[in-house]
C-alpha cells in the first residue's frame, strides 16, 4: 500500500535537510523527490519553516516520552540516582533509535546535528522541543551531585550535547583520523564509551564540591 503523500513529503524533507541543511534544500526539490505537487506543502504545513518544525516535533515527542520513561525507571530504583544511570537513560534511547531497523532515524539525528549548529535559530528550535525534558535530567543530576555549582552542571550538559551532535552527525572524520581503527557509524562502540566519558566530566567538575562536603563531615 502506498504511503500517504504527507508522509512522503516528511520523509524526503527529513532526508534532504539532514544531508544539506535547511538553506540547502528547496521545497521544489522535496516535492520532486516525494512525487507530489508543491502546493501540498502549503496545504499541510503552510511553508518551508512549518514543514521543518513538523519534522522536529513529530520525532521529538516520541524521544522525549521514551527518555522520560527511562529516567522514571532509574529514579524508581534509587533517588538520588548514580550519575552514570542518569546519563545512560538520556543517551541510550538515542542510540537504540540509530541502530534500529528504521533508517530514517539516522536522517533525523543528522537533522538535529544541523539544527544544533545553526547560530541563527537552532538554539530556539532545540529549546522549544527539548528543554523541558533536559531540565528533568539536570534536576536528577543535581540530586546525584549535591553541592555542585549549577553553572558547572549546565556547562557539562552543553559539552554533552555537543558530543552527541558530533556523534550523530556521522561525519566519518574519526575513520580517517584513526586510520580505520574507529568508525563514526559504530554506535555500539559509542555507547560503550560515551556514558563513562560524560559521567566522568560531570564528576570531575563537581569533585571539588564533593571533597568539600567530605571535609565538613
Amino acid at each position: 500500500m502506498p504511503k500517504p503523500k504527507k508522509e512522503r513529503i516528511l520523509e524526503e524533507a527529513e532526508r534532504l535537510f539532514a544531508k544539506r541543511g535547511y538553506d540547502g534544500v528547496s521545497l521544489r526539490e522535496i516535492t520532486n523527490e516525494a512525487g507530489v505537487d508543491v502546493a501540498l506543502v502549503k496545504y499541510h504545513f503552510g511553508n518551508k519553516q512549518g514543514l521543518f518544525d513538523e519534522l522536529l516535533s513529530r520525532r521529538a515527542k516520541a524521544l522525549n516520552r521514551e527518555r522520560s520513561d527511562a529516567l522514571d525507571a532509574v529514579l524508581e530504583r534509587h533517588d538520588p540516582a548514580p550519575v552514570e544511570e542518569v546519563v545512560d537513560a538520556f543517551t541510550h534511547t538515542l542510540l537504540n533509535k540509530v541502530v534500529s531497523e528504521d533508517p530514517s532515524w539516522r536522517s533525523y539525528f543528522g537533522l538535529l546535528a544541523q539544527v544544533n549548529n545553526n547560530p541563527d535559530w537552532g538554539g530556539r528550535a532545540m529549546s522549544k522541543h527539548f528543554d523541558p525534558l533536559v531540565h528533568r535530567f539536570l534536576d536528577a543530576l543535581k540530586r546525584a551531585l549535591p553541592g555542585c555549582d549549577e553553572a558547572d552542571l549546565y556547562w557539562c550538559y552543553h559539552f554533552w550535547s555537543g558530543a552527541l551532535t558530533l556523534t550523530f552527525a556521522d561525519t566519518r572524520r574519526i575513520d580517517g583520523l584513526s586510520g580505520g581503527l574507529c568508525h563514526s557509524s559504530d554506535f555500539e562502540a559509542v555507547h560503550k564509551r560515551l556514558v563513562p566519558f560524560i559521567s566522568a566530566g560531570f564528576r570531575a567538575l563537581c569533585q571539588k564540591y564533593e571533597e568539600n562536603d567530605r571535609e565538613h563531615h
